[in-house]
C-alpha cells in the first residue's frame, strides 16, 4: 500500500498529557484497543490525528497550540501531527457519559431489559442536542480545517462517538473522502426503535454520508444494511458497507511476550498456578458476561468434583467506566459472585484481580490451559486472538458465538451460547479434558490465522475498499 495522507478521527487520541509529582509535564500512550490498533498507521502513512482533549493537561497543551495541530512522534520515532479538540466539560459529559456510553453502548450490545429501561426523557434529549451533536460538530470543524490545508487527505472516523460527524463534513466539504469504522456490534433494525425517530435517523444518515462504512464481521455489516434501509428508506450500495475484522500485530505481540516485566509476571503465575488454569481477561463491563461466566464455572465444579484441587480460574479484570452507575453496580456484582464461588468451593478456586496490569495479562496468556471469552455481544474481542498467539500450553479457546471473532476463529474454538450456563460449563470441562493433539491443532489454527491476517492487512484492506468505492462513484458520475 503506497504512503497516504490520512486524517484519523477518534474520541481518544494516541497520547495523553499529565503532570507528575514534581509538576513536570509527562506524556503517556493513549489507552484502549483502538489506539493500539491504529498505532501502526503512523509508521506507514502521513497522519494527522484529531482527538478530544480529555485531561486538564491535554486542554492546556491544546490551548498552547491555539487549537491547531502540532508535531509529535510515535514510540518508534515516526512523526505525525496531533490536533486536540477542547470541549466544554458539561457538553462533553452529556456527549460521553449520557449518550455515547450511557445509551449507545447499551443499545449496541443489547444490554437493555426493555420492560424497565431505558427511559428516553428530557435529560437524554438535552444530552443529544446539547452534547453529542455539538461535540460531533466540533470534530467536523477540525476535520474541515485540516481538509482546507490538505484536500487530498483521506478521513478515517472511528466508532460510536462520531456517528453524525461524517454528514456534517460532507455538507461542508462535498468532495471529502470518508471512511468510518465501527468497532462494536450493530444491532438489528427493530432494536434501534428504542431511540427517537430523529436520533436513529441521524445515526444512520450520518454514517451513510461516508464513502465506506466498515464493520468487524459480516453479521454486523448485514444488520447495518438492513437497519439503514428500514430507518432511512435508502438502500446502501454493496461497495459502501464492508466487513473487515480488526487484527493485531503478531510480531510486536510476540516481542512483548518476552519483555522483562512480562517474564517476571509469568514466573509469579507459574509458581502459584493450579495444575489446570482457566483464564479470563476482560474489562468490568456488563457486555463481557463475567457474572454468568463465574456461574458457569461453578456449575462445572459442581458437576465434576474430581477436578477439585486441580483446576482454578484466574480472572484479570480492568475496571471500566466507573463514572457510569450501571458499571459500578456490575463491578460490585462481579466481586460478590466471585466471593460466592470461593465460599462454596474453597479459597483459591477463583482468583479475581481487578486492576490495570497489561504485563500480567500477557503473562497469563502464556500460561492458560483454557481461555474463556463469553461476551453477551462483542464487536470483535482481540483477547481471543492475542491469547492463543503467545500461549505455550496448547490452550483451548472457549468462545461466545456472539463475539465478532467467532466468524473467523470459530472453527478452532469451542463455541458457547453466552446465556446458557449448562453449555458453557460443559465446554469448559471438554476444553480441560481435550486430547493433546486436538488442543495443539486448535491452538495452531488460531495462531496461524492471526499471523496471516495481521494489522497491516486490515488497514491496507480498508484503504483499498475506500479507493474502490471512490473509483466506483467516479465511474458512475
Amino acid at each position: 500500500m503506497p504512503r497516504r495522507r490520512l486524517i484519523v478521527v477518534s474520541n481518544r487520541g494516541p497520547l495523553s498529557f499529565a503532570r507528575d509529582a514534581e509538576g513536570n509535564r509527562v506524556v503517556r500512550r493513549g489507552a484502549g484497543g483502538l489506539v493500539t490498533a491504529l498505532r501502526g498507521l503512523i509508521e506507514q502513512h502521513d497522519v494527522t490525528w484529531i482527538a478530544s482533549a480529555l485531561s486538564d493537561e491535554d486542554r492546556a497543551v491544546a490551548l498552547e497550540h491555539g487549537d491547531e495541530p502540532f508535531d509529535e512522534h510515535s514510540a518508534g520515532g515516526s512523526p505525525y501531527r496531533l490536533r486536540l479538540v477542547v470541549h466544554d466539560p458539561v457538553v462533553f459529559d452529556r456527549y460521553y457519559n449520557v449518550v455515547a456510553n450511557g445509551t449507545l453502548w447499551f443499545l449496541h450490545h443489547y444490554l437493555w431489559g426493555l420492560a424497565t429501561s431505558p427511559d428516553i426523557d428530557g435529560a437524554f434529549r438535552q444530552a443529544w442536542d446539547g452534547g453529542y451533536v455539538p461535540v460531533n460538530e466540533a470534530f467536523a470543524d477540525a476535520v474541515c480545517g485540516e481538509l482546507a490545508e490538505h484536500p487530498d487527505a483521506l478521513v478515517w472516523f472511528h466508532d460510536y462517538h462520531l456517528y453524525v460527524a461524517p454528514r456534517l463534513v460532507r455538507e461542508r466539504c462535498s468532495g471529502a473522502r470518508l471512511l468510518h469504522f465501527i468497532h462494536i456490534p450493530w444491532v438489528e433494525a427493530d432494536y434501534w426503535h428504542v431511540l427517537p425517530d430523529d436520533v436513529r435517523r441521524a445515526v444512520h444518515e450520518g454514517l451513510r454520508a461516508s464513502d465506506v462504512v466498515g464493520f468487524q464481521c459480516e453479521r454486523w455489516r448485514r444488520n447495518f444494511i438492513q437497519a439503514c434501509e428500514a430507518i432511512t428508506g435508502v438502500v446502501c450500495a454493496e461497495s459502501q458497507v464492508v466487513a473487515r475484522g480488526i487484527a493485531i500485530d503478531p510480531g510486536e505481540f510476540e516481542v512483548l511476550a518476552e519483555r522483562d516485566d512480562v517474564l517476571a509476571e509469568e514466573q509469579a503465575i507459574a509458581a502459584s498456578r493450579p495444575e489446570l488454569l482457566i483464564l479470563r481477561v476482560d474489562r468490568t463491563e456488563p457486555a463481557k458476561n463475567i457474572v454468568r461466566g463465574f456461574r458457569a464455572y461453578a456449575l462445572m465444579l459442581e458437576r465434576h468434583p474430581e477436578l477439585a484441587g486441580r483446576v482454578g480460574m484466574l480472572a484479570l479484570l480492568d475496571p471500566s467506566r466507573q463514572d457510569v452507575p450501571e458499571y459500578v453496580a456490575y463491578k460490585r456484582a462481579i466481586e460478590e459472585e466471585a466471593a460466592a464461588v470461593e465460599r462454596r468451593f474453597g479459597r483459591g478456586v477463583l482468583d479475581l484481580q481487578i486492576g490495570d496490569n497489561f504485563a500480567q495479562a500477557v503473562a497469563a496468556y502464556k500460561q492458560f490451559d483454557v481461555l474463556f471469552v463469553n461476551p453477551i455481544f462483542d464487536g470483535m474481542n482481540l483477547i481471543a486472538k492475542e491469547g492463543p498467539l503467545v500461549n505455550g500450553r496448547d490452550g483451548v479457546l472457549v468462545l461466545s458465538e456472539n463475539a465478532g471473532a467467532h466468524e473467523t476463529l470459530g472453527e478452532w474454538a469451542l463455541t458457547v451460547n453466552p446465556f446458557d450456563l449448562e453449555d458453557q460449563a460443559e465446554a469448559l470441562y471438554r476444553a480441560l479434558t481435550m486430547p493433546d493433539d486436538e488442543r495443539r491443532r486448535r491452538r495452531d489454527g488460531i495462531a496461524g490465522y492471526v499471523r496471516e491476517h495481521d494489522l497491516a492487512a486490515w488497514t491496507d484492506g480498508l484503504l483499498a475498499d475506500l479507493d474502490r468505492a471512490i473509483a466506483g462513484v467516479a465511474s458512475r458520475g
